[in-house]
């Protein structure tokens, strides 16, 4: 499969790079994109080496990873925009060009349809419901390592003094007050993953950032994770109140359960 490997990630990057503008702030989104690409990917490689998987299931593992975000660059030449509410599903747009190239049949019908879940499900709130333990394993791989790297992406803006610098595509929606709504801070409390169409504040998203935790698959994620301090970031820059706290502190014991898991 390594030969496979190397076509796949040379027509990426010619395929990433024919999206290149001179106009300066698609370029910057594209750019940001194309190396997130790079970041999951290697995420993807590390995390299933991690997980003492095959060199077959590595090297899975890391075409999901390189063609896991491929719609965004459809989505944006079609749209204008990375936001899926205002556009369409990216995940659903790579899934079609996926469908038009070739090299995919020279997967086997079991690793295509591996693929072909992992990458539809990587950005939903939840994965569909499936028996196949190794879709859903894949599927857990990916989401894991796309979460770290979104992180380390939104990592300049998570101060409220950064906020006017945020891309627009990073933006999407909501007022750039700091501002947590009464039902974000409920859904912090009680570990519940908040609907990211109500987002209405700078605020809400920081809550919506660290309820990702509580879908964070594996202790290799979530070691990285603290290990650069993401958690402790966001945290810094959220409003002093009781009931956030309390939110804190189910968070911190989530992370240190999750910490303790063992890969056997």
């Amino acid at each position: 499969m390594r030969e496979l490997l190397t076509r796949m990630h040379d027509w990426m990057t010619r395929y990433m790079k024919s999206f290149y503008s001179d106009d300066a702030e698609v370029q910057r989104g594209i750019l940001i994109k194309e190396k997130h690409t790079g970041y999951v990917t290697a995420n993807c490689v590390e995390l299933a080496k991690f997980l003492k998987l095959s060199t077959h299931g590595t090297e899975l593992a890391e075409i999901i990873g390189l063609f896991h975000d491929v719609g965004r660059f459809r989505q944006y030449s079609l749209y204008k925009t990375f936001n899926d509410a205002d556009s369409e599903d990216h995940a659903d747009l790579a899934l079609k060009v996926i469908a038009k190239l070739e090299f995919f049949n020279e997967l086997s019908a079991p690793d295509y349809d591996v693929v072909k879940f992992a990458i539809q499900n990587h950005n939903k709130k939840t994965v569909a419901p499936t028996d196949d333990q190794r879709k859903l394993l894949f599927a857990k791989i990916i989401r894991d390592a796309d979460k770290l790297d979104i992180y380390r992406v939104l990592e300049p803006f998570l101060a409220q003094a950064n906020v006017d610098k945020m891309p627009n595509f990073i933006k999407a929606r909501g007022n750039l007050v700091a501002d947590i709504s009464p039902d974000f801070v409920e859904n912090f409390v009680t570990g519940n993953q908040a609907d990211y169409r109500k987002i209405r504040t700078n605020g809400d998203r920081k809550i919506v950032r660290l309820m990702w935790i509580y879908d964070v698959n594996f202790s290799w994620t979530m070691q990285k994770i603290v290990e650069r301090g993401y958690i402790e970031k966001i945290v810094s820059n959220l409003p002093q109140d009781e009931r956030i706290a309390e939110g804190v502190r189910r968070l911190r014991a989530h992370v240190d359960k999750k910490l303790s898991e063992v890969i056997i």
